[in-house]
């Protein structure tokens, strides 16, 4: 590994300033930044600790009810947080359920959710689409742990669990850059055109910061579910992982993790389906299938389908209460 500067501002303004150089990079946790430059992903010259700046590590519940997390918060303390625990419980399951505690104890919600896919084909320098080549190794090759949904040349699945939940809680992210320009995208939206992004997979440009995760108070309390099926009891990253929200006002938001490289949602009109309520075992098998039509599995992926469909069965069964 080679060296680098290390710096801890507490100005956002210079923190920005500083993240527009070539070869300067943002640092949370480090659980992940620390990782791939060891693996040659990256040799960043400068790194840029964002959890000194104003507000970074805040868990804010407010007046509205909505909720405000600082992108530096850490995984650990929001997946024990009184409020999210009691009023977004989806966000503080999946919060718990990353990795290890010590992993939970150094992460940071930004950095959960700008970390890069676990594709060995990336993370061993194979050429790939990611990685300075044209096509997908893992097509033809190992790919046992990838994606069932084709919306791209990488096949890789992104590894955040918190992804999942906040995409089903209607989150929001908030980006800032040098000029105190700021700009909110959806959660769902931060990872548009990942699969076609030989860059990476969130969408930050050049000096970008995220500096918190806003979750609305429409999408507070209600019914919530979160489930991850992992290979092995102890920790791993989900083979699939699925949330699902019923909300005080009646609509449904359900949405899969470990499939694709972006939390995917089910089609609307499944989630409305499920709204209607009503639902009997051979009405919720349905929905499940329906909701999973157009997977496109790879052959060494397709018991990931079978796995999804479960997940959304116990998904629908959960909220509908």
């Amino acid at each position: 590994m080679t060296g680098f500067a290390y710096e801890r501002p507490t100005d956002i303004n210079e923190a920005l300033a500083a993240l527009r150089a070539p070869d300067t990079v943002a640092i949370g946790g480090g659980t992940d930044l620390l990782v791939w430059i060891d693996e040659g992903l990256g040799a960043p010259a400068r790194v840029i600790d964002v959890r000194a700046l104003p507000g970074a590590t805040a868990i804010e519940h407010r007046a509205d009810g909505s909720l405000r997390i600082g992108s530096g918060a850490r995984i650990a303390d929001i997946a024990s947080n009184e409020v999210v625990r009691a009023h977004f419980p989806a966000l503080a399951q999946a919060c718990a359920s990353v990795g290890t505690p010590a992993l939970r104890n150094m992460g940071t919600l930004g950095g959960n959710l700008a970390q890069r896919p676990r594709c060995w084909y990336l993370r061993r320098n194979v050429s790939c689409f990611k990685n300075h080549g044209t096509g997908c190794p893992a097509a033809v090759g190992e790919h046992q742990y990838h994606g069932i949904v084709a919306d791209g040349t990488c096949r890789a699945v992104h590894p955040s669990d918190s992804a999942v939940a906040l995409a089903v809680l209607d989150a929001t992210v908030e980006i800032a850059s040098a000029g105190g320009q700021r700009r909110s995208v959806a959660l769902e939206s931060l990872y548009d055109g990942a699969a076609q992004n030989p860059a990476g997979e969130a969408r930050l440009e050049a000096g970008e910061l995220i500096v918190a995760i806003e979750v609305p108070a429409s999408s507070a309390d209600g019914a919530q579910h979160w489930e991850k099926v992992i290979q092995r009891g102890a920790w791993d990253f989900a083979l699939v992982s699925c949330a699902a929200a019923r909300r005080t006002d009646g609509q449904v938001r359900m949405a899969l993790g470990g499939v694709a490289l972006s939390p995917q949602r089910i089609a609307p009109s499944v989630e409305e389906d499920v709204a209607s309520g009503g639902l009997d075992d051979e009405s919720i098998e349905a929905l499940a299938e329906r909701a999973l039509y157009d997977a496109e599995p790879l052959p060494g992926t397709a018991y990931k389908v079978t796995i999804a469909r479960g997940a959304l069965r116990r998904a629908m069964r959960a909220i509908a209460g």
